[in-house]
């Protein structure tokens, strides 16, 4: 996803340069926190220390904070982090947001984190990346250190996004570095709703890499449209 502008996208510009195509909303901002994060938490899937990389917007990376852990996000989107931290701020949740290469993280000490989220950067990586952001995770984690990875899949189910991957592929970049104890097929809310497609146009939303079935898409209780992903569990080597 290198063609992608994600400082340009939280500043309402277009998703891609040159496209044309901007969103009201980053795709991904529903201003609150992913239901499947909530789900994990509920489920007491959530321990000690923990890092939410990818953090974008951080409504997980809050979400979490509010629910008493100690949370650290990181992005590689200097615009992401500056909002991030205003809706900290608003909120009075303390959060600590880091500005970091998520392949390398060097911006953080080693074995310091007990959990891991990842809400949607693993897709965004090239495969070499991919097997970089493994290691650099192994680095900065604790031995026994869990990880939960949401990630776009390669399912037709009436919405397919761009960049989607496979459960081999996910086997294949972190299984030197994490233990996957498994994937499940799960869901992603979006801030995306049909008259938003309807609006740029099925054309436009293929040239990014979407394909849509208006027939079966599904939309949760507010109109948003919900997409597959596959949701892994794993454990540090």
């Amino acid at each position: 996803m290198s063609d992608v502008d994600f400082d340009a996208v939280y500043q309402g510009k277009p998703l891609v340069e040159g496209s044309g195509i901007a969103f009201d909303l980053a795709p991904w901002d529903i201003k609150a926190p992913q239901p499947a994060v909530v789900d994990l938490v509920r489920d007491g899937q959530f321990r000690g220390e923990v890092l939410d990389v990818g953090c974008g917007l951080g409504e997980n990376a809050l979400f979490l904070a509010a629910n008493g852990y100690r949370v650290t996000g990181v992005d590689g989107s200097a615009a992401g982090l500056e909002q991030a931290g205003r809706r900290a701020a608003e909120r009075g949740v303390d959060v600590t947001f880091v500005h970091a290469d998520a392949t390398a993280l060097t911006e953080l000490p080693e074995q310091r984190f007990d959990t891991v989220l990842d809400s949607a950067l693993y897709h965004c990586l090239d495969d070499e990346q991919r097997q970089l952001y493994a290691a650099a995770l192994h680095r900065v984690t604790a031995p026994g250190a869990r990880l939960h990875l949401l990630c776009f899949a390669d399912v037709d189910a009436g919405l397919r996004f761009p960049i989607a991957v496979s459960q081999d592929n996910l086997r294949a970049n972190l299984g030197a570095h994490w233990d996957i104890e498994d994937i499940r097929p799960g869901s992603y809310t979006t801030s995306l709703t049909p008259e938003v497609f309807s609006r740029i146009g099925e054309d436009a939303l293929a040239n990014l890499g979407f394909t849509v079935d208006a027939q079966r898409v599904r939309q949760d209780e507010q109109g948003r449209i919900v997409g597959p992903i596959w949701q892994l569990r794993a454990t540090r080597h």
